[in-house]
């Protein structure tokens, strides 16, 4: 095989709480009533990858997904369910399994993102360039609803704060810069022989790391070994191979004369641009020796694939985010959930019962097995299997999980209410976010809470 292909699942990410349990990893998490991995699993057995490792966090957590896995895939997919420690970081997950890593490359798609991308564009991408790292980017998505009930509309306004500043050569192929979680406000700081190779650079900071990467197995692993704190792929493995980009030594007769410049960067090699450059690009370089006759090393590529802003692209790592996809994933991204919308754009499962004067909007889903009341409304929200839900109750811009109980009178807006819950009668919720078995009394009003009961 050229290229294996490796799923960072992960675990029971502390950002999910009350969202994830031991019962309920990550992984498994629903979208549209389907376990978030099987997005990522379903796109990669479009493109024809059936031969993959899933990496997952903590053994308890692997035989759940494991379990899953064999029961949904059983004769379409041949997966390895590799175990991790916890909390190793996905560069931390990638060591621990490197022994099973023997292709040429190696494509890295994180567990958590629902996408329409085909990963066989970024290792096409890849190949053509022959690099040691190919990252998909793709435009930062908008997040939120308006005030909840108003037609649906969203406010899609991005939220001040820290930004991926990513810069590329003009024809964006090549990564020159990538800064994490920088502010905007505070200074970028850009290595000189970069700008001085390249000529000028587009900095961007309005895409980011889709945590989909090909990596050349033989560099990734070496940087592994030598970089043994390094923990995350995103915040330490890719920026440093960036940065080293520049990094040559002098070759003289076919062999490696002095040190490589340090990290800090006093390049000791001068670079200029073909002349002739009617196809400009930031590798269509020849870098020269102090006495300017010296051949240099060829630099290693580090390279973008951009995803189409037609594409959908998003990661589901906060409980913003999780609102997102699953409202998304139910209206205008439908052709991700594999399911077919009625001539009312909704899905009822044909088990599921309606009370008198009960509607279900367009843009909602409602689970297999479930019940609803008389007079009830529901709103741009996906509604689980098995739930039991009263008279007069209103969900709005929500997710409800499976096996839940919601009594009459309730109203739900903009909130999660994770599996086997119970709400008693007239509790009103607004942004909340009620965990795994959790019980709210009656009459209980909240705005903006997580409740949930204490793990053991």
């Amino acid at each position: 095989m050229d290229f294996q292909v490796v799923v960072l699942a992960g675990g029971t990410s502390k950002k999910l709480v009350p969202l994830v349990s031991k019962e309920v990893p990550k992984a498994l998490l629903p979208v549209a009533n389907r376990p978030v991995l099987s997005y990522v699993l379903e796109q990669l057995e479009l493109s024809n990858i059936k031969d993959l490792i899933v990496v997952v966090e903590g053994a308890d957590t692997a035989l759940r997904v494991g379990g899953w896995i064999s029961a949904a895939y059983v004769d379409r997919l041949h997966v390895e369910v590799a175990t991790v420690p916890e909390d190793v970081g996905t560069a931390g997950a990638l060591r621990a399994i490197a022994h099973h890593l023997t292709a040429k490359d190696v494509l890295v798609v994180s567990g958590d993102l629902v996408s329409d991308v085909p990963p066989g564009a970024v290792t096409a991408a890849h190949r053509r360039h022959d690099a040691v790292v190919t990252a998909m980017i793709c435009s930062v998505p908008v997040s939120g609803l308006s005030e909840a009930g108003s037609s649906g509309a969203k406010d899609k306004t991005k939220k001040p704060g820290r930004y991926n500043i990513i810069g590329m050569d003009p024809t964006k192929q090549f990564l020159l810069h990538i800064a994490t979680g920088a502010e905007l406000e505070k200074d970028t700081r850009i290595r000189k022989s970069i700008l001085r190779a390249v000529g000028q650079m587009d900095i961007r900071a309005d895409l980011m790391d889709a945590h989909m990467y090909a990596f050349n197995r033989s560099v990734l692993q070496e940087v592994l070994d030598q970089k043994d704190k390094f923990q995350s792929l995103k915040q330490d493995v890719l920026p440093y191979l960036v940065r080293s980009q520049l990094k040559s030594e002098i070759l003289i007769n076919g062999a490696p004369q002095g040190q490589q410049a340090k990290e800090n960067g006093n390049d000791k090699v001068s670079y200029r641009i073909l002349a002739n450059a009617s196809t400009p690009s930031f590798h269509e370089l020849y870098a020269l020796g102090p006495n300017g006759s010296a051949p240099v090393r060829r630099t290693h590529k580090c390279c973008v694939y951009i995803a189409s802003n037609s594409k959908y692209c998003v990661r589901l790592n906060s409980i913003q985010a999780f609102m997102d996809i699953n409202r998304d994933v139910i209206g205008e991204a439908n052709h991700l959930s594999g399911y077919n919308f009625s001539a009312q754009n909704n899905i009822i499962h044909p088990s599921a019962e309606l009370g008198s004067k009960t509607t279900v909007g367009p843009h909602c889903m409602l689970g297999e097995g479930s019940q609803m009341g008389d007079k009830c409304s529901v709103k741009r929200s996906v509604i689980g299997r098995h739930c039991r839900i009263g008279s007069n109750v209103k969900v709005v811009n929500s997710v409800v999980m499976n096996h839940v109980t919601i009594g009459d009178g309730c109203s739900i807006q903009g909130s999660v209410i994770c599996s086997n819950a119970q709400l008693q009668e007239r509790v009103a919720l607004k942004d909340c976010q009620v965990g795994q078995g959790y019980v709210v009394s009656a009459g209980c009003e909240y705005k903006g809470e997580s409740l949930a009961r204490k793990e053991k």
